[in-house]
């Protein structure tokens, strides 16, 4: 998704649930994101294993650019997609690593 889309997205979703949008911002990734115990990589790369596990593959392309900001290599995306495969399904794992390959 490029920013010009996620920029309408956002938008139309702050002016339908503001709040929501506020939560997101402040909470998630202000408080939660930036708490010092784990680094922005490792988060990136248990966020990217959740939406996974869930088969959410619609936020998976923003957290995958989000990962590559926060220093996760294509080859270890790839690793953990792999190693995720044994564990919660293979049709999910393939779904997200076809994400991978068109970014």
């Amino acid at each position: 998704m490029n920013n010009h889309i996620e920029s309408k997205l956002l938008k139309e979703m702050k002016d339908l649930a503001p709040d929501f949008v506020k939560y997101g911002e402040n909470i998630l990734f202000g408080e939660v994101w930036k708490d010092p115990t784990l680094t922005s990589k490792e988060r990136s790369l248990s966020t990217l294993s959740a939406l996974i596990s869930i088969g959410n593959t619609e936020q998976m392309p923003f957290h995958l650019q989000l990962a590559k900001k926060n220093g996760v290599t294509e080859k270890e995306m790839i690793a953990l997609i792999t190693h995720m495969a044994f564990y919660v399904e293979w049709p999910k794992a393939s779904a997200a690593m076809n994400i991978v390959a068109k970014q």
